[in-house]
């Protein structure tokens, strides 16, 4: 059961949602609110620039090889699985909900989940580091513009004004923030625990302001509960697909066992931290409820199967240095 454990990070969403529904912010109130995470989401990627290690992603790009299947995975095999789901008819899958699958598949990996899985699968936990910023670093501009040519034409696509806001809020203090990490990188590091609740409460008020609009212009009606079974199920599917994908091409291109560990977890990661603000930049504030809710299922979904999959990675390691001690 404790595998099936939910991220506690994921009930907190949860219960955001839930407050949103009963108590959404309208009028004036709704006003301040999108100013207030306007002001965060520019804080978070002030922040996340300051944590990215420009100078390591570039130290490991000795291993090009691995990064190259990382990023390929990340920026290439996902979105056209997330262009073959926009295939469903709307009778299946509604519009905006496959366009949040697509969303879904342009976002970089995660950082912090990808080390960790790595590090308990006994993987190259260094080349994890390095590929996660990476994967990243290239999110900032790869994502807009993949949003922008893939989900044009489709009710959710960016406008001039989104572009400008990709430009204000993400790249600007992403780029303010790598310049200002010779100064406060150690403080940042010395006050992770409340930076990273900072982190979390910036990415909580993002789901409340999105879903207090989806309310307000209910688009909620537009869903019932097979629509809701046929995303789990699209989730599903694209992550076996991207996990076989990653760890029979890993083997068939050579990769000792080690590198493979590291191009399975980081290539099969997409990030809810990046992806929620992004959204809110990208998409109209009545679009955003529907169009993050394939990712906030997936993320609960990759964090169960990778961390069982990690487990699993780790005994098999455990075993086989045993026999080689006996």
């Amino acid at each position: 059961m404790s595998r099936l454990r939910l991220d506690p990070f994921i009930v907190a969403i949860l219960a955001t949602v839930g407050v949103a529904t009963l108590l959404p912010a309208s009028g004036a109130v709704a006003g301040g609110f999108g100013t207030a995470t306007t002001i965060a989401v520019g804080l978070l990627f002030f922040l996340y620039g300051a944590r990215l290690s420009t100078q390591e992603a570039l130290e490991g790009l000795r291993h090009w090889r691995l990064h190259s299947v990382v990023l390929a995975s990340t920026f290439v095999l996902f979105p056209l699985l997330g262009l073959a789901v926009t295939l469903l008819p709307a009778s299946v899958l509604p519009a905006q909900l496959a366009a949040g699958v697509l969303f879904l598949s342009v976002l970089p990996s995660t950082v912090q989940s990808s080390i960790a899985f790595t590090s308990i699968a006994r993987g190259n936990v260094a080349a994890a580091i390095c590929s996660a910023s990476l994967s990243n670093l290239a999110g900032i501009v790869v994502t807009p513009v993949l949003v922008a040519l893939l989900l044009s034409g489709d009710g959710a696509g960016v406008d001039g004004s989104a572009v400008l806001g990709i430009v204000l809020q993400l790249l600007a203090p992403f780029v303010a923030g790598q310049l200002a990490r010779r100064w406060i990188g150690g403080w940042i590091t010395r006050n992770s625990a409340p930076l990273k609740l900072f982190d979390r409460g910036s990415i909580l008020l993002v789901v409340y302001t999105a879903f207090s609009a989806g309310m307000t212009e209910g688009i909620w009606h537009r869903l019932d509960a097979g629509h809701l079974l046929v995303l789990a199920a699209v989730c599903v599917v694209m992550l076996a697909a991207v996990l076989t994908a990653t760890g029979w091409g890993a083997k068939l291109l050579g990769f000792a066992r080690a590198d493979r560990i590291t191009i399975v977890f980081c290539g099969s990661k997409k990030s809810l931290a990046s992806g929620l603000p992004m959204a809110t930049v990208l998409f109209g504030h009545a679009q955003v409820g529907l169009i993050v809710l394939p990712l906030m299922l997936f993320h609960q979904l990759q964090l169960i199967v990778c961390a069982t999959m990690a487990r699993r990675h780790a005994r098999e390691t455990e075993g086989a240095e045993e026999l080689v001690a006996a």
